[in-house]
């Protein structure tokens, strides 16, 4: 069955870790475009702000506190959307946190609540959302990585977290074709994105972590987003480096293991020393949609033509990496509506 999706101006937009990084800026640009919002986050006081905000802007939009890894919050949540506007037409699971240090530094306590967040939160947010997108139609959007695909080192929960993230999309998936229900159900998959993603991060690293580069705007994240809103699709890669390390784990696993480890090891340390954070493990962090990179991909030319010119881009290895080379950043260019 072909699957046809409503423009992003005729729908209700489900966002979860909507007040910081690719949440917030994802609700900034479905307003713009029109949608109806129903923002959640554990950060009541900036979700509040945030609706202020949109809603000064002619936005309908309500904001529900909640926390993805409680079931009965994603019930909440939903319930919030049908009385306030009948329901949902698309639903983004994006809440997520990450934490930096050796596998074996890391308390178990951490790594679960990790899983919490990161994995359990996707579980029980898609299956709040699978009944009313089944009987109305609509887009289930999973943020996931490319680390869904290919892990690292120092971050091996949150590698772990994703590839759990991107089994459970798949299944989920392929048990709602086989029924026939109307529901897409999208991965994305960012390279490195300059949000607080770090500053939320717990770190157990005797240095201040910072992300590998090339780093892309949570922007592009935003608008690949809205675009499986509109248009089913099975995995959005975001950045040419996402694919690039995507394909490169999957063709030459044990190079990538050669190679990634020290690159990756070396890339994710700065030469700070750590200090104490207030990080967003266990709890809300403080509400930011850019980080700290240096310099910033505003745009990715492989994730336009991987989403606006289907079979252009993904030709094969060659083809992904030399648009990893073109996507890694057109300096002073931010794509021109």
């Amino acid at each position: 069955m072909k699957l046809k999706l409503k423009p992003i101006r005729e729908q209700t937009i489900v966002i979860t870790g909507a007040s910081s990084g690719i949440g917030l800026a994802t609700a900034r640009e479905a307003a713009r475009r029109g949608a109806r919002l129903v923002l959640a986050s554990r950060n009541a006081e900036a979700l509040n702000r945030l609706v202020n905000e949109l809603k000064n802007q002619g936005a309908a939009v309500v904001a529900v506190k909640a926390d993805v890894s409680n079931p009965e919050d994603h019930e909440r949540i939903v319930q919030t959307a049908m009385l306030s506007f009948g329901g949902f037409e698309t639903w983004v699971n994006n809440a997520g946190v990450s934490i930096f240090g050796k596998l074996e530094d890391v308390a178990f306590e951490d790594q679960r609540q990790l899983f919490e967040t990161n994995y359990w939160g996707v579980v029980y947010g898609s299956l709040a959302a699978v009944p009313e997108l089944r009987t109305r139609g609509g887009a289930l959007i999973n943020v996931g990585s490319e680390l869904s695909d290919r892990a690292i080192p120092l971050q091996g929960a949150y590698c772990a977290s994703k590839h759990a993230v991107k089994g459970f999309t798949d299944a989920l998936r392929m048990e709602l074709e086989n029924e026939g229900a109307p529901v897409s159900v999208t991965l994305i998959k960012p390279a490195a994105i300059d949000t607080g993603y770090v500053r939320h991060a717990k770190n157990y690293l005797d240095v201040e972590p910072q992300l590998p580069p090339p780093v892309y705007s949570p922007q592009v994240v935003a608008e690949a987003i809205l675009h499986a809103a509109e248009h089913p699709e099975r995995d959005i890669y975001v950045g040419g480096a996402a694919r690039a390390i995507s394909a490169f784990g999957q063709a030459m696993p044990r190079l990538a293991d050669r190679i990634l480890g020290p690159k990756m090891n070396r890339a994710q340390r700065s030469g700070r020393p750590a200090t104490e954070r207030d990080d967003a493990l266990w709890h809300s962090g403080e509400a930011v949609e850019r980080g700290e990179a240096a310099h910033v991909c505003h745009n990715s030319l492989y994730t336009d033509f991987s989403t606006r010119w289907k079979g252009v881009a993904c030709a094969g290895l060659g083809a992904a990496a030399m648009l990893v080379v073109l996507s890694h950043c057109l300096p002073n260019a931010r794509r021109k509506r």
